[in-house]
């Protein structure tokens, strides 16, 4: 039997083979029975929004202990925070005290999708998010057959009844699901999936807009069983899926809105080279093509060519340091960390640092590293995730079991 820690580790890979091979985990993020302490970062520099440069410190302080936590969300007028584990049950963090002491377990089991959810390295529990109104409740996963699933509950805080398929898409094959799911700004769900697997993208998902593999769709889910709002992007597009919303995307793992802008923030992971960050602006129509597999970040992929595709805006090499996946998170809104607002956080799920960088000019093609804007805030041992609550303050989680809080060190 496999070591679960290597089958964890490999969940979030990028891969150039069919499938993750059997073996140990990688050297990158050796396995360990207890979580380790995630670092923080000596004192940084960063640009605020008004141009002047402050200083200043963060931790990433454990407030909870979970079993694979792969996924967070927050609720309307409700104190605790909700992850998502990855063997399919949803937990709460009990009374949402932000106070809790390094080894707390998680609180209530809210769904538990255990006996249902599929067990490969991609797959099971893999994204949560709440109706903005809090009455229902979403969750993405993927069954024994390995088809995902996004599911609506019915939820009053403390029993979710009503449980309903929204949308199932069947998967070609094991890796490559997507699974997170985000409210958008205009109130419409948006639902990401990877290309359907494999290496390669050997379907052409990625640039097939007759399927929704390797795509983000945006739908109302409140419909029988959804509706797609009218201004969708390939609303009466011969041949197209009316709900897609973005194309070319092999798996967007993670991707989140600034609550300020309504900018869209897209992590897509990598095939052999590159790792990408998308940006997609509030006033977009949606629509665009984010070149996956005609290009892997901004360099073609085995040759392939295409006219108006859109640029990452931010990229950095595969393997390299021990990188292999992108994690998207969001952009610093809250009010405890003044120096780093107006920051988009990301970070990279083997290497395990979080870097931040100015989301007002992240630079154009993968720049901003170069530029000398990004800042280094620490590392966090196979980061899953990122989330944002209620107050704009952000959180990590990692596939060892912690929840951190991100706060002034």
């Amino acid at each position: 039997m496999r070591p679960l820690a290597a089958v964890l580790l490999l969940a979030l890979t990028a891969c150039s083979a069919p499938s993750p091979p059997p073996g140990p985990a990688p050297k990158s993020a050796p396995a360990s029975k207890s979580a380790p302490a995630s670092t923080p970062a000596p004192a940084a520099t960063s640009a605020s929004p008004g141009g002047k440069a402050t200083r200043g410190q963060v931790r990433f302080r454990e407030i909870g202990r979970f079993e694979r936590p792969v996924a967070f969300a927050v609720r309307k007028g409700d104190k605790r925070l909700y992850i998502a584990e990855q063997g399919g049950r949803l937990r709460t963090t009990g009374d949402g005290s932000n106070t809790g002491a390094n080894g707390r377990a998680g609180g209530d089991v809210v769904v538990d999708l255990s006996r249902e959810v599929s067990g490969g390295n991609e797959q099971g529990l893999l994204g949560v998010a709440f109706h903005p109104s809090g009455r229902w409740l979403y969750l993405d996963w993927t069954d024994t057959g390995g088809t995902t699933h996004v599911t609506e509950w019915a939820y009053d805080g403390h029993r979710a009844t009503g449980r309903r398929d929204v949308l199932t898409q069947e998967q070609p094959y094991a890796n490559h699901n997507g699974g997170q799911l985000a409210f958008g700004p205009d109130g419409h769900l948006y639902v990401g999936l990877g290309d359907g697997g494999s290496a390669g993208d050997p379907q052409g998902n990625g640039q097939d807009l007759g399927t929704l593999l390797g795509k983000i769709l945006r739908i109302d889910p409140r419909g029988k069983p959804y509706k797609v709002p009218r201004d969708n992007p390939f609303v009466g597009e011969r041949g197209a899926r009316t709900e897609i919303w973005a194309y070319g995307l092999r798996n967007p793992w993670r991707f989140g809105f600034d609550r300020e802008s309504g900018d869209l923030w897209i992590g897509d992971v990598g095939q052999d080279e590159q790792e990408e960050v998308d940006h997609q602006p509030a006033a977009s129509g949606g629509g665009e093509n984010y070149g996956w597999n005609l290009r892997e970040g901004e360099r073609p992929f085995r040759g392939g060519k295409g006219r108006g595709l859109t640029d990452p805006v931010i990229t950095y090499p595969l393997h390299k340091d021990g990188n292999c996946s992108v994690i998207a998170g969001y952009v610093y809104r809250g009010a405890e960390l003044p120096w780093l607002r107006g920051s988009f956080l990301y970070g990279d799920f083997c290497a395990g640092w979080v870097r931040a960088v100015p989301a007002a000019g992240p630079g154009k093609r993968g720049r901003a590293a170069e530029s000398g804007k990004v800042t280094e805030l620490g590392t966090v041992e196979q980061l899953s995730s990122f989330g944002e609550g209620l107050d704009g303050e952000l959180y990590a989680l990692s596939l060892r079991g912690p929840l951190y809080r991100i706060e002034p060190a």
